[in-house]
Order: C-alpha cells, then structure tokens, then sequence
C-alpha cells in the first residue's frame, strides 16, 4: 500500500531520500498536488515538500526573494504586493483547468517551469531563478547560483532543475527576482478576427517599441495588452491604436483588463470541461497551419505567446492531436474525464535529446527512484 512522507526540513528530507536511494525505493514528488497527477504506486512512496514552508530573505530594495518550496504561492504573491512587486513571468494557476484542489507551491512552480501570458516579455520563470538548493538522488545537498545575478557562475543548475518535474533532485530553496507591479494596464481587443489575422496583429505589434506584455487570442478575438506608467501607456495605446486604425478596437482598461488575463492566465475557458486539453509549442509563424489542422478534429482553441502557444481542447486520441501539432511540440495537460490514464504526457523526444536526458538522470539520480516514468508516461 502507498504511503506518504512530509518532511519538515531538509536535513530530514536528505536523510530519507540517501535511505530510498540505498534500497532502490521509488519516490512520487510533488508540491501542493495542484497540477501532476502523480498517484503513487503500491509500495511506492509520495513525498510532498508542502512542510518545508517559508520565506529566507525577500529584499525589496535588491528586487530578490530566497523562499522554501513548500511556501504557497498565493502566500508569497500578497507579500511581494505589500511591497508593490510581483513574479514578472506571472505563473498559471492550473486548479480551475484540472479541477484540482490542492494549494500552488513554489517548488511545483519551478519545477514545472510555470508561466504566464507575460513571458511574451518578461521570460520563462527560469529566466528569473537566481539560485537553487536541491537534493539530489543520492540524498546529497546540493546548492547553486545566489541571490544577485552577479553570483550565478558556473554551471547554471538552476536552469537544468527548472522545468524538470522533479526527476532530477528534490528543490528545497529557490532565489527569484522579482519586479515592480505596473501601475496601468490597458488592452486593446480586436473582435472577428481568424487565427491568421490574430497572428499578423500580434507579429506586427510586436516588432514595434511599444512593450506589448501580452499578445492572446481566442473565439475570434484578439488582445493586446500594455502595461506600465499611466502616461507611457497611454501613449503606447495610442500609437497602437494608430498603426492598426482600419481595424475595429475596443480598450478594457485597469480592473477589466487584469481580469481578462487572469482569466487567459488561468485558462478558464476551459475550466469545467471534459475533453483532454493540450499545450502545444510552436513558432508563431506556424501557428495558423497548427490551428486549422486542429480545428479540423474539433474541439476548441486559444493563442498565447504572440501565437507561440496554442492550448487546443478537444475529443480526438493523441495520436491525432499530435499529428495535427507536428509543427511544434504538444504535451497533454489534461486527459479527458473518461479516461484513467495520469496527466501530463510530454512529447516524445528525439534520440539525441533522449540520451542527454538519460545521462542527467543516471547523474543526478542514479537509482531511478525520482519520479520512475513520469516523463515517459
């Protein structure tokens, strides 16, 4: 029978892992349980760093927070307020998406390298990890980068850990950078366009100086979103307004506008809903093509990134949906309600990126007991 294990802090969590390790014991990582569906086995161990809880040292004046990966987000999103900033990358929230009810943790924020509509401009969270502490496969503590970027030498292990699912090392800190909240906001909306006219809006829009923060599309219209001083954004809308002054425009601003992404953000479009939901990378020059092969398994689709990122709900097997995204990479966010497979599926890789994966494995992790078949599943 599974069993589950919490440790409090992580000299406890190296001794047990070095004990799983010593008798080839699996483990299933997770945070707050909010976005892998990561049941463990029969025998096997879940282990979740919800315990190892915490802020070390946030530095508002420095733009740096040290913080314990079992800290909720929620928790650190209201103390970086206070201080008017905020994680720039502006990370999902994947509850309402996969009807989870458990709490976002930090650790499961870097770990699935979350983020939102504003990587568009400000990058992935793992542009802004300044630092890590981790224990590795072998129960050992391992500690790379510091708080200030001028400390991050070396070998950026930061970078390898962000994004792995915890299949590399168990995170136990983490150092961030953190931004100034903007004080405006406005979107520019632009109603009955197609995927292509989406995409041309948002190529065109972005290859100007005006610091567009977000560039989504879905059920035939298409946002912009600038972000800023009150007076830099006013002028910015202008000057959009102008170049694309043969088409129809509305403006949400502030309040409405901040709600609209967080809804983007979140997909909560797709909240509530049965089918498997994907997240599929492509260029954005691709994404028309993409779309319409979608669409022709029905379903239903949105655009993030400047059309970068197509997040496609809908009935079809997988091996469909991947046929249809053979122009970029998609990997399941959600299996259909009917289905008793876990979430997510990652996109295969090729032979080359396969062996490196392997070898980081057999290095960090040499007895296969983090997260045994998650990538592969």
């Amino acid at each position: 029978m599974a069993h589950s294990i919490a440790p409090g802090d992580e000299t406890e969590l190296a001794t047990f892992v070095a004990d799983c390790h010593a008798n080839a014991r699996p483990l299933r990582i997770a945070g707050g349980g909010t976005r892998i569906r990561n049941a463990a086995a029969a025998g096997d161990t879940a282990l979740t760093t919800r315990q190892m809880s915490g802020i070390v040292t946030y530095e508002p004046g420095e733009l740096t927070l040290i913080v314990r990966t079992g800290t909720p987000i929620d928790e650190i999103t209201l103390t970086l307020a206070a201080e008017g900033q905020a994680f720039a990358f502006e990370p999902m929230d994947h509850r309402g998406l996969l009807g989870s009810n458990g709490v976002p943790t930090i650790g499961g924020m870097v770990a699935g390298n979350v983020s939102g509509p504003c990587r568009l401009r400000a990058g992935a969270c793992r542009d802004h990890l300044l630092g890590v502490r981790f224990v590795d496969g072998r129960g050992r503590v391992v500690k790379n980068g510091g708080r200030v970027m001028k400390n991050v030498t070396g070998m950026d292990l930061g970078k390898l850990m962000c994004g792995s699912y915890g299949t590399l090392g168990v995170l136990t800190e983490v150092a961030l950078k953190t931004l100034p909240l903007a004080e405006s906001q406005k979107t520019l909306a632009f109603p009955s366009v197609s995927v292509a006219d989406a995409v041309a809006i948002f190529s065109t829009a972005l290859a100007t100086p005006f610091e567009v923060s977000g560039a989504a599309f879905h059920d035939g219209t298409a946002w912009l979103r600038i972000e800023g001083l009150s007076r830099q954004v006013d002028y910015r809308r202008d000057q959009l307004v102008t170049l694309f002054r043969n088409r129809e425009i509305d403006t949400l601003s502030d309040a409405r506008s901040r709600d609209l992404w967080r809804g983007l953000r979140d997909l909560s479009h797709f909240a509530g809903t049965a089918d498997a939901v994907w997240r599929i990378l492509v260029k954005p020059t691709d994404a028309p093509a993409t779309a319409a092969a979608l669409q022709a398994l029905g379903g239903d689709l949105s655009l993030d990134w400047g059309g970068g990122l197509i997040w496609y709900r809908g009935s079809g097997d997988a091996a469909a949906v991947r046929r249809g995204a053979a122009l970029g990479q998609a990997m399941l966010m959600r299996r259909a309600a009917d289905s008793a497979f876990p979430s997510p599926v990652f996109p295969p890789q090729s032979k080359g990126v396969a062996q490196l994966s392997q070898a980081l494995r057999r290095t960090f992790d040499p007895a296969g007991i983090f997260n045994p078949g998650l990538m592969d599943i």
